[in-house]
């Protein structure tokens, strides 16, 4: 193929692929796609992402838990420090606020949320950045702790053009989902066609947001190639031109390497 893609954030560690990890595997090569980065959620959950980078070499992670996560172990910053201490962990992450499913005080949301950003600065690593109903509190705190010094990605971006804006600011890349492909995703249409190519990713969330014509169904990495065709139609660019660009960002981002 003329083009080489990477699904910049995805969930392969999750029960829906147990097991079938070689399937979608060769559904990556199949497809362009060189690599994929795995996404922490919970601590628990870690050592079955950290399973899965060491043993495809293909695969890289990062380390977090989930603003949504109310049950389970809580990270200390040392600890995130420690478990990013691997050349296979290249983000912090995913962090960040989310407001949509939580009700109350949400202190507690971003004070884990400034622990992962701390957790950064120290092993100088990129931030992955989940914000959902929460884009003024996540852009304020990631001001406030400094966070452009180690930078990151919004991934999974439903915000508007300003938020984008601010978030480029800092320093961030912005990373388009399958949503790209939903024809009311009227905002994500915007921020796709405007975001800078060189602070441009792609992503599949998978096992969520199946990209058209395959929305309903398991997401998996192989379907970032239906992201990426559409972020191209919708920038009026080549296909290869837009998947050789978003692969070299993140290869630069997260410090891998292009021949993974």
């Amino acid at each position: 193929m003329s083009f080489s893609l990477v699904d910049s954030h995805c969930h392969l560690d999750f029960p829906e692929f147990q097991g079938r990890e070689e399937e979608f595997l060769c559904a990556m090569q199949d497809n362009g796609v060189q690599a994929a980065l795995i996404a922490g959620v919970t601590l628990e959950g870690f050592p079955a992402v950290m399973a899965l980078v060491q043993r495809y070499p293909r695969l890289y992670a990062a380390v977090g838990v989930h603003p949504d996560t109310v049950e389970g172990a809580d990270p200390a910053e040392e600890l995130l420090v420690r478990l990013a201490d691997h050349p296979k962990v290249v983000a912090i992450g995913e962090t960040g606020l989310d407001y949509y499913r939580l009700e109350g005080d949400l202190e507690w949301q971003r004070e884990r949320f400034r622990r992962h950003i701390r957790a950064a600065q120290q092993c100088d690593k990129p931030l992955i950045i989940h914000t959902r109903e929460a884009a003024a509190d996540t852009l304020r705190i990631l001001e406030e702790e400094g966070a452009g010094r180690v930078r990151g990605v919004f991934h999974c971006f439903t915000e508007t053009w300003d938020v984008a804006q601010r978030a480029l600011a800092l320093g961030f890349h912005i990373s388009i989902s399958g949503i790209v492909t939903f024809k009311k995703a009227l905002q994500v249409h915007d921020v796709a066609r405007q975001v800078p190519l060189e602070r441009l990713l792609v992503e599949t969330d998978a096992p969520y947001l199946a990209p058209v014509p395959h929305r309903g169904k398991l997401n998996h990495p192989a379907l970032v190639r239906h992201v990426a065709e559409e972020v191209a139609r919708l920038r009026g660019i080549p296909l290869d031109r837009l998947a050789n660009a978003t692969t070299a960002n993140f290869h630069a981002l997260f410090g891998t390497h292009q021949n993974a």
